[in-house]
C-alpha cells in the first residue's frame, strides 16, 4: 500500500483520521473501462468523481496513489492540476502534477516584450481552495447543525423559557430569557447554538433508543444573568424559536473536514433509519442515517455499500414463501459518526435507496472467513 493517501478537504467538523492500515493492500482493484490516461482537475470536481474516472470503486484510490515527493503538500488537489495514469513495474499507479505549468520550464513574456524562462516551482495554496472529497453543499448543515445527544444530554441542557414581550415564536432581534436549573450557568458562555430537539432514533431490531435528534434552528449571544435564568440576543434564527428549545454550545465560525475514504476493518450491518426531506426512498447527494456508530468500530470516511432489502415473494408452483436476494443499491460515505449512529453521504446510487435498507463492507474489502 502507498506511504500516504490523498487528503481532501471540504466545510464542516475537523476530522483527523489515524490508521491507514485500515485500507486492504489486498484489495481488488479493478480499474474502470474507457478510464482516460490523463484527467485535468477543474473547479466543482470532488476526489470521489475524479476517482470514479478510473477506478470502478471510487473508495480504493489510495491503494494506486502515488505521493510525488518533488511536490510540496503533495496531499491535496487544486484545480488546474494533472493527475496521470501510469504503470510502474507493470502495476498501474495515480501521479499527480502541479498544475499546467508542473515538471516543465514555461516561457513568460515581460512588459518590456522580453521573454523570461521559469523553472518549475512549488506552489503554495491555501487549504480551502483544495477540492473537496464529497460535495460540501449535501453535508455542510450537518456538519454544523446537527446534533446526538442521550437522554440525560437533551433534558439536562438549558432551555428557552419566554421573550421580551409575551410571545410564542422568537426570531433574530428578540430578546429571549433561558433557564438552566441543573448547572445555574456555571459556566455561561457568550454564545450558544438553539437546537430543537425531539427525533428519537431507534434500533429497528433492538428497539433500543440510539440517540436524540438536535437541529440547530438559531444562535443566541449572553447579555445578562441572574440566579438561573439568562437573558440573551437572538442573532440568526432558521426557523421560529419557541419555549422549550434547547441550548448548545455554538457551532458557528470556520470549520474544515479531513477525512479518507476507507473500508471499515471488521464487519459492518448497518440499517438506514432516517432521512431528511424525503418520504419513500432516497438517492445520490441524499443524506441518511444509520444505527451503527464509533462503538461499532465506525469513523469517518468510511465507505459503505447500500444493499436494497430483496422481498418476499410467493412461489407460483409451491405456493411457499421465498425470500429473494439483496440487490446493491448504491454506496454511502459517513461524513459524521456519533457513538451509536453515524450520518453518511449517498455518492453513488443505482437504485432507490430506502429505510430499512442495509449498510455493509464494501465487496471484497474484508478478507474471506
Amino acid at each position: 500500500m502507498m506511504k500516504s493517501l490523498l487528503r481532501t478537504l471540504s466545510a464542516g467538523l475537523l476530522v483527523t483520521v489515524a490508521g491507514l492500515g485500515a485500507l486492504q493492500a489486498s484489495a481488488n482493484v479493478t480499474l474502470k473501462n474507457g478510464h482516460p490516461e490523463v484527467y485535468y482537475v477543474k473547479q466543482g470536481d470532488t476526489l470521489w468523481d475524479i476517482s470514479g474516472q478510473f477506478l470502478e470503486s471510487p473508495w480504493q484510490w489510495p491503494e494506486l496513489w502515488h505521493v510525488n515527493e518533488e511536490i510540496g503538500n503533495p496531499h491535496l488537489i487544486y484545480p488546474g492540476d494533472v493527475i496521470r495514469m501510469v504503470y510502474v513495474d507493470g502495476r498501474p499507479q495515480l501521479q499527480v502534477e502541479r498544475g499546467a505549468a508542473a515538471g516543465k520550464e514555461t516561457v513568460k513574456m515581460m512588459t518590456d516584450g522580453s521573454l523570461v524562462k521559469l523553472s518549475p516551482q512549488v506552489r503554495e495554496l491555501p487549504l480551502d481552495s483544495a477540492i473537496p472529497m464529497i460535495p460540501v453543499s449535501s453535508i455542510q448543515t450537518f456538519l454544523r447543525e446537527a446534533l446526538v445527544v442521550n437522554k440525560e444530554e437533551a433534558s439536562q441542557a438549558p432551555y428557552i423559557i419566554a421573550g421580551s414581550d409575551r410571545r410564542v415564536v422568537y426570531a433574530s432581534g428578540d430578546t429571549v430569557y433561558a433557564r438552566d436549573p441543573v448547572n445555574k450557568w456555571a459556566e455561561l458562555i457568550q454564545s450558544y447554538g438553539v437546537f430543537r430537539v425531539g427525533y428519537q432514533y431507534v434500533d429497528p431490531e433492538t428497539r433500543e433508543i440510539l440517540g436524540i435528534e438536535a437541529l440547530k434552528i438559531g444562535t443566541v449571544r449572553t447579555t445578562d444573568q441572574k440566579d438561573d435564568v439568562a437573558t440573551f440576543r437572538v442573532i440568526i434564527s432558521q426557523e421560529d424559536i419557541r419555549p422549550q428549545d434547547r441550548l448548545f454550545t455554538s457551532r458557528e465560525g470556520r470549520m474544515q473536514s479531513t477525512f479518507y475514504p476507507a473500508a471499515p476493518d471488521t464487519k459492518v450491518e448497518a440499517r438506514i433509519i432516517r432521512f431528511f426531506d424525503r418520504l419513500h426512498s432516497v438517492a445520490r447527494n441524499d443524506v441518511v442515517v444509520v444505527n451503527k456508530g464509533s462503538r461499532d468500530g465506525l469513523r469517518d470516511g468510511h465507505v459503505l455499500e447500500v444493499n436494497q432489502s430483496g422481498e418476499r415473494v410467493k412461489d407460483p408452483l409451491s405456493k411457499s414463501m421465498v425470500q429473494l436476494p439483496d440487490t446493491k443499491a448504491g454506496t454511502m460515505v459517513l461524513f459524521r459518526v456519533f457513538e451509536k449512529v453515524s450520518y453518511g453521504l449517498i455518492v453513488q446510487s443505482s437504485l432507490p435507496i430506502r429505510m430499512n435498507d442495509i449498510a455493509t463492507n464494501p465487496a471484497g474489502s474484508l478478507p474471506d472467513m
